[in-house]
């Protein structure tokens, strides 16, 4: 089992770590295309079933044993080593972003956890304010305006799209266990294949406590819950918080300006590059 195989296990947990996007309050209102750009439902709700099927079945069953048998400690630890090694892919979408300064913030957050945090176990960077950041190459995608398609849910990946898609296979490229896997030999596939599966866990477990809070809030209707919830949080990460106003037609004066203190000048747009709408 080699590492692209491996990582196909980590993505029904993006269906659970959607509440977390919700309670954190990065988005508050659903895009306008979010109910219409939705071709291949019937694909997709297909996939997610599936999905949430694999989870209940293995995941959630695997991710509660590793609760029980590890202290808050160790569990601290192994979620802030993979995200340390996950700050590696964030530094260069930085870079490919044109974010620099920011680049260098995560460059800098890697190298002291590396060292002082012993491989990234503990996360003195965030105690000398040096925050985690959260870029991806389908966010630095959508900064070089390529269009995010359809909603789509991938099997075992969970809500994504074409364009996040391609984004996966990058992050893949970027992350230096995929190279142990490709290079190591059988004994680099058993350790990347160890490693993700311990990846794979920890990420479940983190969200064990969310999924009464994603029960509650989808009322019934689970599919389109998650999917608005993805493709808004989706659009808040292309544009960094600023996504740009939609037009209300109930906002626009008698002459059709668009402005509803009548100045006739309109807002510009903040924001990365990118279709946002879609996201």
């Amino acid at each position: 089992m080699n590492r692209r195989r491996a990582i196909f296990t980590k993505l029904p947990l993006l269906a659970n770590t959607i509440v977390a996007m919700v309670l954190t309050g990065c988005a508050t209102t659903t895009p306008k295309e979010a109910g219409q750009n939705d071709p291949w439902q019937g694909w997709n709700k297909g996939a997610q079933s599936f999905n949430d099927g694999f989870d209940k079945n293995l995941l959630k069953p695997v991710a509660k044993g590793y609760l029980n048998v590890t202290t808050t400690a160790i569990d601290d630890g192994v979620t802030n080593f993979f995200s340390n090694i996950n700050d590696i892919g964030v530094t260069i979408n930085d870079i490919l972003q044109f974010k620099l300064l920011q680049g260098g913030m995560d460059f800098s957050r890697f190298m002291i956890n590396t060292t002082a945090g012993l491989g990234g176990i503990f996360d003195w960077a965030s105690k000398i304010d040096l925050p985690k950041h959260d870029e991806d190459f389908g966010q630095t995608l959508g900064f070089w305006g390529i269009p995010s398609g359809p909603y789509l849910v991938l099997p075992l990946f969970g809500p994504s799209s074409p364009r996040d898609t391609v984004g996966l296979i990058g992050d893949a490229l970027m992350d230096p266990i995929t190279y142990v896997s490709i290079f190591g030999g059988f004994a680099g596939t058993a350790a990347s294949a160890g490693t993700s599966a311990l990846d794979v866990t920890d990420h479940r477990a983190g969200v064990m406590a969310s999924e009464k809070v994603l029960d509650e809030a989808t009322d019934g209707n689970r599919y389109d819950f998650i999917k608005n919830t993805y493709l808004q949080h989706r659009e808040y990460l292309i544009y960094d918080g600023n996504p740009p106003d939609e037009e209300d037609p109930l906002d626009s004066d008698e002459s059709g300006s668009g402005d509803s203190d009548n100045t006739g000048n309109n807002s510009p747009t903040e924001g990365k590059k990118g279709d946002g709408a879609a996201e």
